[in-house]
Protein backbone atom coordinates (compact mmCIF):
# COMPACT_ATOMS: atom_id res chain seq x y z
CA UNK A 1 0.00 0.00 0.00
CA UNK A 2 1.53 3.56 -1.26
CA UNK A 3 1.19 7.18 0.91
CA UNK A 4 -0.87 9.58 -0.79
CA UNK A 5 2.32 11.77 -1.65
CA UNK A 6 4.54 8.81 -3.17
CA UNK A 7 0.83 7.90 -5.38
CA UNK A 8 0.45 11.54 -6.56
CA UNK A 9 4.56 11.77 -7.65
CA UNK A 10 3.87 8.33 -9.18
CA UNK A 11 1.26 9.62 -11.48
CA UNK A 12 2.96 12.74 -12.33
CA UNK A 13 6.00 10.81 -13.69
CA UNK A 14 3.89 8.60 -15.60
CA UNK A 15 1.62 11.09 -17.51
CA UNK A 16 3.12 11.48 -20.68
CA UNK A 17 2.09 14.62 -22.03
CA UNK A 18 0.21 14.46 -25.69
CA UNK A 19 1.15 14.42 -29.34
CA UNK A 20 0.87 18.05 -30.89
CA UNK A 21 -0.95 19.11 -33.36
CA UNK A 22 -2.33 22.59 -34.90
CA UNK A 23 -5.42 23.14 -34.71
CA UNK A 24 -7.98 26.46 -36.23
CA UNK A 25 -8.24 28.56 -32.65
CA UNK A 26 -11.92 28.56 -33.95
CA UNK A 27 -11.66 25.34 -32.73
CA UNK A 28 -9.00 26.08 -30.11
CA UNK A 29 -11.15 26.14 -26.73
CA UNK A 30 -10.49 24.03 -24.13
CA UNK A 31 -7.09 23.16 -25.31
CA UNK A 32 -3.82 24.02 -23.86
CA UNK A 33 -0.61 25.73 -26.26
CA UNK A 34 2.03 23.43 -27.06
CA UNK A 35 4.25 26.38 -28.07
CA UNK A 36 4.93 30.03 -27.08
CA UNK A 37 3.00 32.11 -29.59
CA UNK A 38 5.05 35.11 -31.23
CA UNK A 39 2.91 38.49 -32.43
CA UNK A 40 3.13 39.25 -35.70
CA UNK A 41 2.21 42.77 -35.29
CA UNK A 42 1.61 45.06 -32.25
CA UNK A 43 -1.72 45.82 -30.92
CA UNK A 44 -2.91 48.33 -31.17
CA UNK A 45 -0.92 48.51 -35.26
CA UNK A 46 -1.42 52.28 -35.24
CA UNK A 47 -2.13 55.31 -32.67
CA UNK A 48 -5.97 54.44 -31.68
CA UNK A 49 -8.33 56.99 -30.52
CA UNK A 50 -9.88 55.60 -27.72
CA UNK A 51 -13.10 57.57 -27.50
CA UNK A 52 -15.18 60.04 -29.73
CA UNK A 53 -14.23 63.17 -29.89
CA UNK A 54 -11.44 65.88 -31.48
CA UNK A 55 -7.74 64.97 -32.49
CA UNK A 56 -5.91 68.08 -31.93
CA UNK A 57 -1.95 69.15 -30.90
CA UNK A 58 -2.30 70.19 -27.32
CA UNK A 59 -1.42 73.41 -26.10
CA UNK A 60 -3.03 76.32 -23.87
CA UNK A 61 -5.36 77.09 -26.71
CA UNK A 62 -9.53 75.88 -26.40
CA UNK A 63 -10.95 76.86 -29.79
CA UNK A 64 -9.65 75.40 -32.71
CA UNK A 65 -11.18 75.41 -36.39
CA UNK A 66 -12.33 71.61 -37.58
CA UNK A 67 -10.29 70.32 -40.90
CA UNK A 68 -11.39 66.72 -41.55
CA UNK A 69 -12.95 63.84 -40.38
CA UNK A 70 -11.19 60.37 -38.88
CA UNK A 71 -13.41 57.11 -38.64
CA UNK A 72 -12.68 53.73 -37.91
CA UNK A 73 -10.82 52.05 -41.22
CA UNK A 74 -9.57 55.51 -42.30
CA UNK A 75 -5.76 56.10 -42.34
CA UNK A 76 -5.72 59.94 -43.09
CA UNK A 77 -2.78 60.89 -42.03
CA UNK A 78 -4.03 64.66 -41.99
CA UNK A 79 -1.20 67.13 -40.72
CA UNK A 80 -3.05 69.45 -38.86
CA UNK A 81 -1.75 73.11 -37.84
CA UNK A 82 -1.62 74.21 -34.06
CA UNK A 83 -5.09 75.44 -34.50
CA UNK A 84 -6.68 73.02 -36.19
CA UNK A 85 -8.54 69.78 -34.93
CA UNK A 86 -10.33 66.48 -36.79
CA UNK A 87 -13.60 65.12 -35.84
CA UNK A 88 -12.50 61.47 -34.71
CA UNK A 89 -13.65 58.23 -33.71
CA UNK A 90 -12.97 55.24 -31.50
CA UNK A 91 -10.74 53.25 -32.94
CA UNK A 92 -10.00 55.45 -35.72
CA UNK A 93 -6.50 56.27 -37.09
CA UNK A 94 -4.76 59.10 -34.99
CA UNK A 95 -2.87 61.86 -37.36
CA UNK A 96 0.85 62.13 -36.54
CA UNK A 97 0.68 65.67 -35.88
CA UNK A 98 -2.20 65.25 -33.10
CA UNK A 99 -1.43 63.75 -29.69
CA UNK A 100 -4.52 64.22 -27.66
CA UNK A 101 -8.18 63.71 -27.84
CA UNK A 102 -11.24 65.34 -26.23
CA UNK A 103 -13.98 63.88 -25.87
CA UNK A 104 -16.59 65.09 -27.57
CA UNK A 105 -18.92 65.57 -24.06
CA UNK A 106 -16.14 68.44 -23.15
CA UNK A 107 -16.74 70.46 -26.38
CA UNK A 108 -18.80 73.00 -27.96
CA UNK A 109 -19.16 72.88 -31.16
CA UNK A 110 -20.98 74.16 -34.45
CA UNK A 111 -20.29 73.01 -38.37
CA UNK A 112 -16.30 74.91 -38.62
CA UNK A 113 -14.80 74.55 -35.28
CA UNK A 114 -14.97 73.78 -31.48
CA UNK A 115 -14.41 75.39 -27.81
CA UNK A 116 -13.06 73.15 -25.47
CA UNK A 117 -14.99 73.61 -22.28
CA UNK A 118 -12.59 70.97 -20.39
CA UNK A 119 -9.14 70.49 -21.25
CA UNK A 120 -8.17 67.02 -21.21
CA UNK A 121 -4.28 66.48 -20.16
CA UNK A 122 -1.80 65.70 -23.03
CA UNK A 123 -1.35 62.60 -24.59
CA UNK A 124 -5.27 62.10 -23.18
CA UNK A 125 -8.12 59.31 -25.07
CA UNK A 126 -4.64 57.91 -27.71
CA UNK A 127 -4.15 54.17 -27.47
CA UNK A 128 -0.51 54.06 -28.39
CA UNK A 129 0.41 51.86 -30.97
CA UNK A 130 1.26 48.51 -29.41
CA UNK A 131 -0.34 49.31 -26.23
CA UNK A 132 -1.43 45.81 -25.50
CA UNK A 133 1.79 43.88 -27.41
CA UNK A 134 4.22 44.81 -29.56
CA UNK A 135 5.44 42.85 -32.50
CA UNK A 136 7.96 39.84 -31.93
CA UNK A 137 6.51 39.57 -27.87
CA UNK A 138 5.77 36.12 -26.81
CA UNK A 139 1.55 36.35 -26.56
CA UNK A 140 1.52 33.49 -24.39
CA UNK A 141 3.64 31.16 -23.56
CA UNK A 142 3.41 27.55 -24.14
CA UNK A 143 0.93 25.38 -21.19
CA UNK A 144 -1.11 28.40 -21.39
CA UNK A 145 -5.01 27.25 -21.16
CA UNK A 146 -7.25 28.41 -24.59
CA UNK A 147 -9.95 30.48 -23.70
CA UNK A 148 -12.81 32.37 -25.50
CA UNK A 149 -10.78 35.83 -24.30
CA UNK A 150 -7.25 34.00 -25.42
CA UNK A 151 -9.38 32.84 -28.98
CA UNK A 152 -10.39 37.23 -29.62
CA UNK A 153 -6.69 38.18 -28.77
CA UNK A 154 -5.31 35.38 -31.02
CA UNK A 155 -7.89 36.97 -33.65
CA UNK A 156 -7.11 40.54 -33.02
CA UNK A 157 -3.06 39.53 -33.94
CA UNK A 158 -4.35 38.26 -37.31
CA UNK A 159 -3.87 34.54 -35.91
CA UNK A 160 -5.46 31.64 -37.57
CA UNK A 161 -3.99 28.72 -35.92
CA UNK A 162 -2.17 27.01 -32.62
CA UNK A 163 -0.12 23.96 -31.95
CA UNK A 164 -1.63 22.77 -28.99
CA UNK A 165 -1.85 18.78 -27.30
CA UNK A 166 -4.22 16.94 -28.21
CA UNK A 167 -6.89 15.89 -25.87
CA UNK A 168 -6.73 12.21 -24.73
CA UNK A 169 -9.10 10.23 -25.93
CA UNK A 170 -10.85 8.41 -22.69
CA UNK A 171 -13.32 6.08 -21.90
CA UNK A 172 -15.18 4.37 -18.92
CA UNK A 173 -15.62 0.83 -17.99
CA UNK A 174 -18.27 0.12 -15.33
CA UNK A 175 -18.46 -3.04 -13.70
CA UNK A 176 -21.19 -4.59 -11.20
CA UNK A 177 -24.43 -7.11 -11.60
CA UNK A 178 -26.38 -4.79 -9.30
CA UNK A 179 -26.12 -1.68 -11.74
CA UNK A 180 -29.03 -0.74 -13.70
CA UNK A 181 -28.96 2.37 -15.95
CA UNK A 182 -31.24 5.19 -14.90
CA UNK A 183 -34.67 5.63 -16.20
CA UNK A 184 -34.95 1.60 -16.77
CA UNK A 185 -37.21 -0.37 -14.09
CA UNK A 186 -35.49 -0.58 -11.13
CA UNK A 187 -35.87 -4.55 -9.37
CA UNK A 188 -35.37 -5.77 -5.82
CA UNK A 189 -31.52 -6.18 -5.28
CA UNK A 190 -30.44 -3.94 -7.81
CA UNK A 191 -29.27 0.14 -7.63
CA UNK A 192 -29.10 2.71 -10.28
CA UNK A 193 -25.23 3.34 -11.60
CA UNK A 194 -24.34 6.70 -11.06
CA UNK A 195 -20.67 6.83 -11.43
CA UNK A 196 -20.52 6.97 -15.22
CA UNK A 197 -22.26 9.82 -15.67
CA UNK A 198 -20.66 11.54 -12.72
CA UNK A 199 -17.60 10.78 -14.04
CA UNK A 200 -18.30 11.79 -17.53
CA UNK A 201 -19.04 15.33 -16.22
CA UNK A 202 -16.25 15.48 -14.08
CA UNK A 203 -14.05 14.75 -17.47
CA UNK A 204 -15.75 17.63 -18.80
CA UNK A 205 -14.30 19.80 -16.28
CA UNK A 206 -10.70 19.27 -17.74
CA UNK A 207 -12.25 19.60 -21.44
CA UNK A 208 -12.68 16.31 -21.70
CA UNK A 209 -16.51 16.73 -23.64
CA UNK A 210 -16.59 13.05 -25.54
CA UNK A 211 -16.17 9.98 -23.24
CA UNK A 212 -17.25 6.08 -24.49
CA UNK A 213 -18.96 4.28 -21.36
CA UNK A 214 -18.95 0.88 -21.51
CA UNK A 215 -20.66 -1.86 -19.19
CA UNK A 216 -19.51 -5.05 -18.11
CA UNK A 217 -20.65 -8.01 -15.96
CA UNK A 218 -18.77 -8.89 -12.95
CA UNK A 219 -17.16 -12.32 -14.88
CA UNK A 220 -13.21 -12.21 -15.70
CA UNK A 221 -13.51 -13.01 -19.12
CA UNK A 222 -16.17 -10.72 -20.40
CA UNK A 223 -14.28 -8.30 -18.44
CA UNK A 224 -10.64 -9.20 -20.42
CA UNK A 225 -12.28 -8.67 -23.67
CA UNK A 226 -13.85 -5.33 -23.12
CA UNK A 227 -10.39 -4.27 -21.62
CA UNK A 228 -8.55 -5.59 -24.51
CA UNK A 229 -10.00 -3.53 -27.15
CA UNK A 230 -10.38 -0.40 -24.60
CA UNK A 231 -6.74 -0.36 -23.89
CA UNK A 232 -6.10 -0.55 -27.65
CA UNK A 233 -8.26 2.56 -28.16
CA UNK A 234 -7.87 5.22 -25.88
CA UNK A 235 -5.53 7.29 -24.07
CA UNK A 236 -6.98 7.53 -20.07
CA UNK A 237 -8.81 4.01 -19.33
CA UNK A 238 -11.04 4.90 -16.14
CA UNK A 239 -12.50 1.73 -14.54
CA UNK A 240 -15.58 1.84 -11.89
CA UNK A 241 -15.53 -0.46 -9.72
CA UNK A 242 -14.26 -4.78 -9.50
CA UNK A 243 -11.12 -3.33 -7.92
CA UNK A 244 -11.48 -4.24 -4.43
CA UNK A 245 -10.63 -8.01 -2.68
CA UNK A 246 -14.10 -9.35 -3.12
CA UNK A 247 -14.99 -12.69 -4.61
CA UNK A 248 -16.74 -10.99 -8.05
CA UNK A 249 -13.86 -8.22 -8.41
CA UNK A 250 -12.01 -9.29 -11.66
CA UNK A 251 -10.89 -5.96 -12.74
CA UNK A 252 -7.17 -5.95 -11.51
CA UNK A 253 -6.43 -9.52 -13.11
CA UNK A 254 -8.12 -8.73 -15.99
CA UNK A 255 -5.80 -5.78 -16.42
CA UNK A 256 -2.73 -7.69 -15.41
CA UNK A 257 -3.74 -10.67 -18.05
CA UNK A 258 -4.13 -7.73 -20.59
CA UNK A 259 0.02 -6.92 -19.99
CA UNK A 260 -1.52 -3.38 -18.30
CA UNK A 261 1.65 -2.75 -15.98
CA UNK A 262 0.98 -2.47 -12.12
CA UNK A 263 2.09 0.73 -11.24
CA UNK A 264 0.70 0.68 -7.76
CA UNK A 265 -2.49 -0.50 -6.27
CA UNK A 266 -4.29 0.44 -2.76
CA UNK A 267 -3.70 3.78 -1.17
CA UNK A 268 -3.37 4.29 2.29
CA UNK A 269 -6.11 6.80 2.59
CA UNK A 270 -10.19 7.12 3.31
CA UNK A 271 -11.98 7.29 1.65
CA UNK A 272 -11.02 5.75 -1.98
CA UNK A 273 -8.02 2.86 -0.68
CA UNK A 274 -8.90 0.35 -3.64
CA UNK A 275 -7.29 2.11 -6.24
CA UNK A 276 -5.19 0.72 -9.51
CA UNK A 277 -2.96 2.86 -11.01
CA UNK A 278 -1.50 1.23 -14.31
CA UNK A 279 0.04 2.15 -17.76
CA UNK A 280 -0.06 -0.14 -21.30
CA UNK A 281 2.66 2.00 -23.38
CA UNK A 282 1.35 5.31 -23.03
CA UNK A 283 -2.27 4.47 -21.72
CA UNK A 284 -2.78 5.09 -18.20
CA UNK A 285 -5.39 3.13 -16.35
CA UNK A 286 -7.27 3.78 -13.32
CA UNK A 287 -9.43 1.46 -11.64
CA UNK A 288 -11.42 3.18 -9.20
CA UNK A 289 -13.62 2.04 -6.07
CA UNK A 290 -16.97 1.90 -6.94
CA UNK A 291 -18.60 3.64 -4.09
CA UNK A 292 -19.61 6.68 -5.43
CA UNK A 293 -18.18 9.09 -2.88
CA UNK A 294 -14.89 7.33 -3.20
CA UNK A 295 -14.28 7.36 -7.03
CA UNK A 296 -14.89 11.13 -7.41
CA UNK A 297 -12.71 11.81 -4.45
CA UNK A 298 -9.96 9.98 -6.18
CA UNK A 299 -11.21 11.50 -9.26
CA UNK A 300 -10.01 15.03 -7.84
CA UNK A 301 -6.99 13.92 -6.17
CA UNK A 302 -5.57 11.43 -9.21
CA UNK A 303 -6.73 11.52 -12.47
CA UNK A 304 -7.85 15.38 -12.95
CA UNK A 305 -4.37 16.25 -12.49
CA UNK A 306 -2.73 13.12 -14.55
CA UNK A 307 -5.40 14.78 -17.78
CA UNK A 308 -3.98 17.98 -16.94
CA UNK A 309 -0.34 16.67 -17.30
CA UNK A 310 -1.23 14.64 -20.52
CA UNK A 311 -3.03 17.89 -21.86
CA UNK A 312 -0.35 20.00 -20.95
CA UNK A 313 -1.48 22.52 -18.74
CA UNK A 314 1.58 24.05 -16.47
CA UNK A 315 -0.15 23.84 -13.45
CA UNK A 316 -1.81 20.69 -12.67
CA UNK A 317 -2.80 20.70 -9.24
CA UNK A 318 -5.17 23.16 -7.61
CA UNK A 319 -3.89 25.81 -5.50
CA UNK A 320 -4.96 24.56 -2.06
CA UNK A 321 -6.34 26.99 0.66
CA UNK A 322 -6.26 27.54 4.31
CA UNK A 323 -8.85 28.08 6.20
CA UNK A 324 -9.88 28.11 10.34
CA UNK A 325 -11.83 24.94 11.56
CA UNK A 326 -15.29 25.13 13.01
CA UNK A 327 -14.92 22.13 15.01
CA UNK A 328 -12.33 19.42 16.06
CA UNK A 329 -11.24 16.52 13.72
CA UNK A 330 -10.35 13.50 15.29
CA UNK A 331 -7.91 10.87 12.64
CA UNK A 332 -7.25 7.19 14.62
CA UNK A 333 -7.62 5.68 11.44
CA UNK A 334 -3.28 6.30 10.42
CA UNK A 335 -4.96 6.93 6.80
CA UNK A 336 -4.87 10.59 4.85
CA UNK A 337 -8.56 11.37 5.80
CA UNK A 338 -10.46 13.58 2.81
CA UNK A 339 -13.25 14.64 4.25
CA UNK A 340 -15.72 16.44 2.38
CA UNK A 341 -16.48 20.25 3.34
CA UNK A 342 -17.37 23.55 3.22
CA UNK A 343 -15.51 26.54 3.45
CA UNK A 344 -16.56 30.72 3.63
CA UNK A 345 -13.59 33.66 3.20
CA UNK A 346 -12.41 32.20 6.56
CA UNK A 347 -13.22 29.16 7.68
CA UNK A 348 -14.17 25.62 7.00
CA UNK A 349 -17.11 23.34 7.97
CA UNK A 350 -16.61 19.39 7.80
CA UNK A 351 -20.26 18.30 6.40
CA UNK A 352 -22.18 15.46 8.23
CA UNK A 353 -21.99 12.25 5.97
CA UNK A 354 -18.93 10.55 5.30
CA UNK A 355 -19.70 7.69 3.89
CA UNK A 356 -17.69 6.37 0.66
CA UNK A 357 -21.52 5.48 -0.37
CA UNK A 358 -22.73 8.94 0.05
CA UNK A 359 -23.18 11.41 -2.74
CA UNK A 360 -25.79 14.11 -1.15
CA UNK A 361 -23.00 15.74 0.98
CA UNK A 362 -20.62 15.84 -1.79
CA UNK A 363 -23.41 17.66 -3.70
CA UNK A 364 -23.43 20.08 -1.69
CA UNK A 365 -19.27 20.13 -0.90
CA UNK A 366 -16.38 23.13 -2.30
CA UNK A 367 -13.57 21.34 -1.10
CA UNK A 368 -12.04 18.25 0.44
CA UNK A 369 -10.29 18.34 3.73
CA UNK A 370 -6.93 16.77 3.83
CA UNK A 371 -5.98 15.26 7.10
CA UNK A 372 -2.70 14.08 6.91
CA UNK A 373 -1.82 10.54 7.69
CA UNK A 374 0.62 11.44 10.76
CA UNK A 375 -2.08 13.87 12.31
CA UNK A 376 -4.23 12.13 14.56
CA UNK A 377 -6.61 15.32 15.44
CA UNK A 378 -7.11 18.85 14.43
CA UNK A 379 -8.67 21.59 16.61
CA UNK A 380 -11.83 23.95 16.52
CA UNK A 381 -9.87 27.27 15.54
CA UNK A 382 -6.90 25.48 14.13
CA UNK A 383 -5.99 26.25 10.58
CA UNK A 384 -6.32 23.21 7.91
CA UNK A 385 -5.35 22.61 4.15
CA UNK A 386 -8.16 22.40 1.43
CA UNK A 387 -8.46 21.27 -2.02
CA UNK A 388 -10.92 23.00 -3.29
CA UNK A 389 -13.67 21.00 -5.97
CA UNK A 390 -16.01 24.06 -6.44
Amino acid sequence: MIKVQEAIAVIETSSTKMPVKQISIKKAFGYVLAEKVISPISMPPFRQSAMDGYAFTHSIRHQYDIVGTSQAGDHKNIKLQNTEAIRIFTGAYVPDSADTVVMQEHVMSNKNSILIASMPEKFSNVRPKGEQIEKGAVVFEAGTLITPAAIGFLASLGITEAAVYKKPKTAILVTGNELVEPGKKLKKGKIFESNSIMLQAALQTAGINKTKVYRVKDNLKATKKALKSILKNNDIVLISGGISVGDYDFVKEALLQNEVKELFYKINQKPGKPMFFGSKNETLVFALPGNPASSLTNFYIYVLPAIKNRMGFSEIHKPKLVRKLNSDVINDTGKTLFLKAKYDETNVTVLNGQSSAMLNTFATANSLLIVPDDIENYKKGEEVILLPID
